[in-house]
């Protein structure tokens, strides 16, 4: 087993510019890189560094996107969006898009959402069979109280594929968001592994004390932690309830073979340019002990 780990752009480290991120990458292991867009440049930059590039964010598909949105031109010029910045991965030589589905209107049920989204991605999928692009659709359910992010759930997941059975459409493995919605996060695998286009390395500790206070429901007073609503918190790999050796072995066994790439969504490691480093390294130290 001989994954290659890599990592997204947290804030102070992107704000030192790509060409020093890239380097500081390198300099401490890492194999893979995720970013926000491709273009010549930035594959040159990747290509001299001998970093590989991950996941490209889709433009206006991560967060709020018009992809969902009730006006079919709006939802039309976003899809257009998309196919173009497809083929342009394609001619750079990336093929995973990283998207996260949060409709235009938070308040709109996801049923609705999943409704406009049968109409929205035939055509995308099409265009990404087409220029061999594999879309990654994030799990992270969205903002509270509406939570309204489609595909982060066996019960959604299980629709899209029926409605769009693509190996070109599947999801960014993230158990992260699996332990804080009280999903199997392995269970999820054995269902769903044959769509696992991508893999974020972050964890998540449920706090007990807090879960007493809270239940499930978001704290009513407020939070102590960044990245928590109340009784969990995402941590960097090793630090909360994820299982690692377990879910190498079930990717493995899944046939799974792209990078690991940390996503670093804590606390403890936010807020400086030190704090961050030092969060990525803790994170791909405990993760090599599986995946190398």
């Amino acid at each position: 087993m001989n994954y290659k780990i890599g990592m997204r752009l947290s804030p102070n480290i992107a704000k030192q510019g790509l060409e020093e991120a890239t380097q500081w990458a390198a300099k401490v292991g890492l194999d893979v890189i995720d970013l926000p867009y491709i273009n010549k440049e930035v594959k040159e930059i990747c290509k001299n560094i001998g970093l590989e590039i991950g996941s490209i964010d889709g433009v206006g598909a991560v967060g709020k996107t018009k992809l969902l949105s009730v006006d079919k031109k709006t939802r039309d010029a976003a899809v257009d969006k998309v196919k173009n910045q497809m083929v342009e991965m394609s001619e750079f030589g990336a093929k995973v898009m990283f998207m996260c589905l949060i409709p235009e209107d938070i308040n709109m049920t996801r049923e609705e959402s999943f409704n406009l989204w049968k109409e929205t991605f035939p055509e995308i999928v099409r265009s990404a069979e087409e220029n061999g692009i594999f879309i990654a659709l994030e799990g992270y359910p969205g903002p509270a109280p509406q939570y309204p992010t489609i595909g982060c759930t066996p019960e959604m997941l299980r629709a899209m594929i029926k409605e769009i059975p693509s190996k070109h459409f599947g999801f960014n493995y993230d158990p992260s968001h699996l332990v804080r919605l009280g999903i199997d996060y392995l269970r999820f695998l054995t269902e769903f592994g044959e769509y696992v286009n991508y893999c974020h390395g972050k964890d998540a500790e449920i706090l007990t004390d807090d879960l007493y206070e809270f239940g499930h429901l978001p704290s009513t007073f407020g939070h102590k932690y960044d990245f928590s609503e109340g009784s969990w918190r995402y941590t960097i790999p090793g630090q909360g309830e994820v299982n690692w050796g377990k879910v190498a072995i079930r990717l493995e066994k899944v046939g799974y073979r792209g990078p690991v790439s940390i996503e670093l969504e804590d606390h403890r490691y936010w807020g400086s340019l030190e704090s961050e480093r030092q969060g990525i390294i803790k994170a791909k130290e405990h993760l090599e002990i599986f995946f190398k």
